[in-house]
């Protein structure tokens, strides 16, 4: 038997504190001195879990995806993983977003039905940029026709994908996900991501 515990909408942006990381940078230095911490990401509140979070997305749209591999990333309990850093620019969700993570004795389900967002633009129109760590086993985009699989799209586009078209039928296993406002003021208090849906919480 197994014991669930369900919120609605507005609880999503608390349930990203355990699975989506959001920041919102003013884009100065920082004046911390010493030594620059490594590997990445950088910047986070906290690092990620050893247990990635399995992520799919029906339908999305962006501007870009640019891919840089062989990115060294530092996890919470102390390891490190090599993996790859895909960043994106604009990206919103037209379609059922869905993200699971199951780790120490608990699996935690965001689900997102419709729209939502994991960037997009600020309140000013400026673009805002979501950085993935993880391996994207699949992504799909029409051109002419339908071409799927990350590889194959590196192949035909290079390192910068566009997906303005749209794209779909995203899967992918991710330790991070980050999403900063490149533009935002100090006293900004925009935040950019808004995943309307569902929380589950399931312990054994």
């Amino acid at each position: 038997m197994t014991r669930r515990a369900r919120h609605k909408a507005l609880a999503v942006p608390a349930a990203l504190l355990l699975a989506v990381v959001t920041a919102v940078w003013s884009g100065q230095p920082s004046s911390a001195t010493g030594p620059t911490a490594a590997p990445e990401p950088l910047g986070v509140p906290f690092l990620p879990a050893p247990d990635p979070l399995h992520v799919t997305i029906s339908s999305m749209v962006a501007v870009s995806m640019t891919v840089d591999k062989n990115v060294t990333i530092r996890l919470s309990d102390g390891t490190t993983r090599t993996t790859t850093q895909y960043t994106f620019t604009k990206l919103k969700i037209r379609s059922h977003m869905n993200v699971t993570q199951r780790a120490a004795g608990h699996t935690v389900t965001i689900d997102v039905p419709g729209e939502g967002s994991l960037g997009g633009y600020d309140s000013a129109g400026k673009p805002e940029t979501t950085t993935m760590w993880g391996s994207i086993t699949n992504v799909c985009v029409r051109v002419l026709v339908k071409i799927c699989g990350v590889q194959g799209l590196l192949d035909f586009f290079g390192s910068f994908i566009p997906l303005t078209a749209g794209a779909e039928d995203f899967v992918g296993d991710i330790y991070a996900i980050r999403t900063v406002d490149d533009h935002a003021a100090l006293d900004s208090t925009d935040n950019p991501v808004h995943l309307p849906g569902t929380i589950t919480v399931t312990v054994p």
